[in-house]
C-alpha cells in the first residue's frame, strides 16, 4: 500500500489542515493496514499538529476504516481509495472504489447475521454520505475527534 500523493492547501496559522489518501491494492491484509494506517495518521494528528484526539475517536475511526473497507473490497473490483481529513473537530473518513451500485443499509435485524456495517457506522458516525463518481462510487464518514460531554 502506497500513500496516494494529495495537493496540501495553504493552512492558517495554529489551524491544523491534515490530509491523507492511499491506495489500497494487493493481498488480503487491506483491512488491518487500513486500520493502521487510520490509527497512525489521528497520532500524527495528535503529535505534531498538537490536535486533541481521545481514545474513543480511534477506537471509532479503526472499526468506521474497517466497516467502509470491508465493503469495498468484497463488493467493487479493482483499488480501493482511503481519504482521511480533518476538518475541524472532526475526521472525515472516505473510502473510493470502482462499483457505482450504492450500498444501502438494511432494516434491522438481530438474527440476520452479517451485513451490519451501514448500520454500524451510521450508529457511531456523526454523519455518513454516499455519492456516486464518475468511477465508482465515495462513502464518507464524519466522526467526532472528542468524546461527547457527558450528560447531565
Amino acid at each position: 500500500m502506497e500513500p496516494v500523493p494529495v495537493d496540501e492547501e495553504a493552512a492558517a496559522p495554529d489551524v491544523p489542515r491534515l490530509r491523507a489518501s492511499y491506495a489500497l491494492d494487493g493481498d488480503g491484509a487491506w483491512i488491518a493496514q487500513a486500520r493502521r494506517l487510520a490509527a497512525d495518521f489521528l497520532a500524527r494528528a495528535r503529535a505534531e499538529d498538537g490536535l486533541p484526539v481521545s481514545t474513543r475517536a480511534v477506537e471509532i475511526t479503526q472499526l468506521v476504516v474497517s466497516e467502509l473497507v470491508t465493503n469495498a473490497r468484497k463488493y467493487a473490483p479493482g483499488p480501493v481509495r482511503l481519504d482521511l481529513r480533518v476538518l475541524g473537530d472532526a475526521l472525515e473518513v472516505s473510502v473510493r472504489d470502482g462499483n457505482p451500485a450504492l450500498p444501502v443499509a438494511r432494516a434491522a435485524d438481530p438474527g440476520r447475521i452479517g451485513q451490519h456495517g451501514l448500520e454500524i457506522v451510521t450508529a457511531v458516525a456523526r454523519s455518513l454520505d454516499v455519492r456516486q463518481e464518475p468511477a465508482g462510487k465515495c462513502v464518507t464518514a464524519r466522526i467526532s475527534l472528542l468524546d461527547a460531554p457527558a450528560a447531565g
